[in-house]
């Protein structure tokens, strides 16, 4: 059996455009990207993946793969799988947004633990909420309807030089307005009440000034805190439910699904 070497190289980029798409999805969406998932786990589930879609990816025009061409069709794939994770992932910044907020009102902002999702220091309130957030992305199989959906977009946008486009990237940018949106949403039941408690607290100094307000006060606002966190639990994870659909949608819209 014979090969000619322009033969050999359309069957390697067959398998490294695809590769390429899905590697860079796997970098940025939530859960693989840990710090703690080893990169040979990443590499491993991503080479599997593209074996499994190399045969059912439709035609498309060939491209040298060490050309101009063949460089804006690698960028254009990278891209596809970055957006794709990272429209998910800023989700969950909105809930370690929600959780700092929480924290620093209640007076827990120095007690921090670090995050396996970024290795960077948190407030527990934070890393609570995103510990919640990420059993009801697991429960409701939100990483395989990810991966999914990036199967499903070789099909609606095939291999190639068009990909993320100028409009797509202003359209992330501004949906990423919803990440301080919601977050702010999420902790104003939470920020209004201890706002008013300090308020109150402030308003008693002001009368009594012998009043110790710090060892009187802390140990209010914590617990009230506390307290309300946990009657808000569940309307919080139904805001984040909405918007993760609501990140589903445009994650849709982007691959043209």
């Amino acid at each position: 059996m014979n090969f000619t070497e322009g033969q050999i190289l359309n069957h390697v980029a067959s398998f490294i455009w695809p590769l390429m798409r899905i590697s860079a999805m796997f970098v940025t969406v939530p859960l693989f990207s840990l710090r703690g998932v080893p990169a040979r786990v990443r590499l491993i589930l991503s080479v599997v993946l593209t074996l499994v879609v190399m045969p059912l990816l439709p035609d498309y025009a060939m491209v040298e793969m060490f050309s101009y061409q063949g460089f804006m069709v690698g960028i254009a794939q990278v891209m596809i799988g970055l957006t794709s994770g990272f429209i998910v992932q800023m989700v969950f910044s909105a809930l370690l947004f929600a959780g700092q907020g929480v924290a620093l009102s209640m007076g827990l902002g120095f007690a921090s633990m670090v995050d396996p999702q970024n290795g960077q220091q948190v407030p527990v309130i934070a890393q609570f909420y995103v510990m919640a957030s990420t059993l009801i992305f697991l429960s409701v199989d939100g990483h395989l309807l990810l991966i999914k959906m990036l199967m499903d977009s070789f099909t609606s946008l095939p291999i190639g030089i068009e990909g993320i486009t100028k409009a797509n990237i202003w359209t992330i940018i501004t949906w990423s307005s919803r990440m301080f949106a919601g977050g702010l949403l999420l902790t104003m039941p939470i920020v209004v009440s201890l706002l008013l408690v300090n308020i109150s607290f402030g308003v008693a100094t002001r009368a009594a000034p012998q009043l110790n307000i710090f060892s009187v006060g802390f140990p209010i606002t914590l617990m009230l805190g506390l307290l309300l966190i946990w009657i808000t639990l569940p309307d919080v994870l139904d805001q984040f439910t909405g918007i993760l659909n609501d990140a589903y949608d445009l994650v849709g819209k982007l691959l043209r699904l």
